[in-house]
């Protein structure tokens, strides 16, 4: 998938609004801030700026006359700095600023919100999708311990009374882990700030939430992991990502069973992640479609026609790309690549 040249924005304050407008901004890769400017030193936005790595500069002439800059932010809330911007900025560069600068701000904050919902919205068809096989991972357990606890009612050998109540503990740990992996995969994403994720564990965990989707038992797992696979970014939209990839490749393979390969690899300072399957394929008629809203292959009822295309709006979000190669009754595979994080200790999210 192809980007254009980014446009390039400058932005004046760094208060609440420069921080919110930087925070905002800084998520779409069409966008490229070329700094950001305010006169207290320990403003908001400022140290927000340095995290993400972003320019800052007490220097206006020179941040809005010499780095190409496109549009000009004006959040300074300053009379005398309208007037300066009118009479020295670019002759290519245009101004937003006062109701503008605000009414832009509240227009991304709502596609912020309705993209969330709609990401939202998918989380919970899935895991209504997803309802037989909870049902029988958590019965099982539960059966056991009926059957033990009947058991206990009779019982009259102490040390058979321990065994069976230890088996009793064991049962509840997985139904209770089995309700853990749901509550956090179900739950909204939350709004910290971007942090390294470590890709190998995320993708073990989208692996437990994933074969909820179909059965597994005909599916063989290839995992070629390559350690120190990270990136920067959100670990529960990340994690939703890969849910998404691996039911899809597990839903193309549920007629005839086959392999499904999850790889990583560290390269030049970025990481690659292939998902691949050996199911049913793409006709190469639909692949230019796949990542549009409400576009699906699969029968009425059974899918959104979002989880692609959340899939790609979380991905260029993160400043990564995703691609896809796939023949029809040979199989697809999806591969993202992002800039390389360094990896977080043991037990990252």
């Amino acid at each position: 998938m192809e980007h254009s040249d980014p446009t390039k924005v400058a932005i004046l304050g760094a208060g609440r609004g420069g921080r919110a407008l930087l925070d905002l901004l800084h998520q779409i890769p069409s966008i490229e801030i070329v700094g950001i400017t305010d006169r207290d030193p320990a403003a908001p936005g400022l140290q927000r700026a340095r995290t993400l790595h972003i320019p800052v500069t007490t220097n206006v002439p020179d941040l809005i006359g010499n780095h190409g800059v496109q549009l000009i932010m004006d959040v300074t809330g300053n009379p005398e700095m309208e007037t300066y911007l009118k009479a020295h900025k670019p002759p290519t560069a245009d101004i937003l600023s006062g109701s503008a600068s605000r009414l832009l701000w509240k227009l991304i904050q709502h596609e912020s919100k309705l993209e969330a919902e709609l990401l939202q919205a998918e989380k919970l068809a899935g895991i209504g999708s997803f309802a037989a096989g909870i049902a029988h991972d958590i019965n099982n357990p539960l059966q056991l311990i009926l059957g033990l606890a009947e058991n206990l009612a009779e019982e009259r050998d102490v040390a058979a009374v321990h065994e069976q109540a230890l088996d009793i503990i064991e049962a509840v740990k997985r139904t209770s882990a089995i309700c853990r992996d749901l509550t956090r995969y179900s739950r909204r994403a939350s709004p910290h700030e971007d942090v390294s994720v470590s890709i190998n564990a995320k993708l073990d965990e989208a692996l437990k939430i994933a074969r909820y989707a179909s059965s597994f038992h005909d599916i063989e797992m290839l995992k070629q992991y390559q350690p120190g696979a990270a990136v920067k970014g959100n670990p529960d939209e990340l994690l939703h990502v890969f849910v998404n990839l691996i039911t899809n490749a597990v839903h193309a393979m549920e007629q005839a069973g086959g392999t499904l390969t999850l790889e990583t690899r560290v390269l030049g300072g970025q990481v690659d992640i292939r998902i691949s399957d050996t199911g049913c394929g793409i006709a190469p008629e639909k692949i230019p479609e796949i990542f549009e809203p409400f576009f699906t292959t699969k029968a009425p009822g059974k899918g959104t026609g979002l989880g692609l295309y959340n899939v790609n709006t979380i991905v260029s979000k993160m400043h990564g790309q995703i691609t896809v190669e796939s023949k029809v009754d040979q199989g697809s595979t999806f591969t993202l690549t992002f800039p390389h994080a360094q990896p977080a200790g043991e037990g990252s999210p």
